[in-house]
């Protein structure tokens, strides 16, 4: 987690010899959860209250939030994956304006979801800036920039939470956040302004889960990673909905190779089982979706093997999009 990883370097020598000090975590509101629906602090404040650092929980940023916030006397904004926008009033609470981390190579991939962005174009890299905040949406001047190689395994979740202390977003993140606070501390506040060509992420809706079979293996491998963990994807068999937790590009040989024509004319087709290579799938233009990871509406995960304990009738059925969502 970025903010845990700023707390240790705050009170290492090299923090406070800069004068680095957390004055406040500002965050969102417990959010209830689960049948009791229990109100669930972020993990942000769990980890701020531990580490007895003032938290600040506001559904909006209107007058009492920028009053909170200005009785902690801050010079610099730090931010990480909050969801709001900043409007101006609030920027004018900090004297040295605010720095943002964004999960793309500014300007590529603009706006709320950066990373499923790059899992879904296949990048072999993630970029991670560390961009100064404009009124307008990751518009600001770029203060660092770093990149994470990607090898196709990824999904978002391991990109963004990994364990839930050190992904590879806030191990990269937090070195850029250190190199942009030397800097400040040594009077260095330049950016850089945004070049090239840039594009916006759009809200992923659940929808977007829906698999086309259509599609090629990769395509929708890309898909599986890039909605893990929300809204994850999912098919349909016979109308009842069955979540694709994990999978992999499969490969056209034994078996596979004798259903070549249903590969060819049925996208969506559960081929012969085969115990070493998961549930394949037949999806466009020839190719085969090796699932590893399953579940069934209303019923635990389990893997391909566990499944096909008591899957009947399930190979040869064809897996298709008709679902109410």
């Amino acid at each position: 987690m970025v903010l845990r990883n700023l707390i240790e370097f705050s009170r290492s020598d090299e923090g406070k010899s800069l004068g680095v000090e957390i004055a406040g975590v500002l965050t969102n509101v417990p959010s209830a959860r689960g049948r009791k629906k229990d109100l669930i602090p972020t993990e942000v404040a769990v980890c701020a209250r531990e580490n007895d650092i003032p938290v600040l929980e506001f559904e909006h940023l209107f007058a009492e939030a920028r009053e909170a916030v200005c009785a902690l006397k801050p010079e610099l904004l730090v931010t990480f994956d909050y969801g709001r926008i900043f409007g101006p009033k609030f920027l004018e609470i900090f004297a040295l304006g605010g720095i943002n981390l964004h999960p793309s190579a500014l300007p590529k991939h603009r706006g709320c979801t950066p990373v499923p962005a790059a899992i879904l174009a296949g990048e072999n890299q993630l970029g991670v800036t560390v961009q100064k905040i404009a009124l307008k949406t990751d518009e600001g001047d770029i203060l660092a920039q770093s990149f994470v190689d990607l090898d196709g395994t990824e999904t978002t979740l391991s990109l963004m939470d990994g364990d839930g202390k050190n992904s590879p977003v806030s191990e990269a993140g937090t070195q850029l956040f250190i190199q942009v606070l030397k800097n400040y501390a040594n009077g260095r506040f330049d950016g850089k302004v945004q070049q090239g060509e840039s594009d916006y992420t759009p809200f992923i809706k659940k929808e977007d889960g829906l698999i086309d079979w259509n599609k090629t293996a990769v395509e929708i491998d890309r898909q599986i990673r890039a909605f893990t963990p929300w809204p994850l994807c999912f098919t349909a068999c016979h109308g009842i909905k069955l979540s694709i937790l994990k999978a992999e590009p499969g490969k056209l040989d034994g078996n596979s190779l004798e259903n070549s024509e249903k590969i060819q004319n049925v996208p969506g087709t559960v081929l012969p089982y085969r115990k070493n290579a998961g549930i394949e799938v037949a999806c466009g233009g020839g190719t085969v979706l090796a699932v590893k990871e399953l579940q069934w509406q209303g019923k635990k995960a389990m893997d391909y093997k566990s499944f096909m304990n008591g899957a009947r009738d399930f190979i040869g059925c064809v897996l298709d999009d008709k679902i109410n969502l």
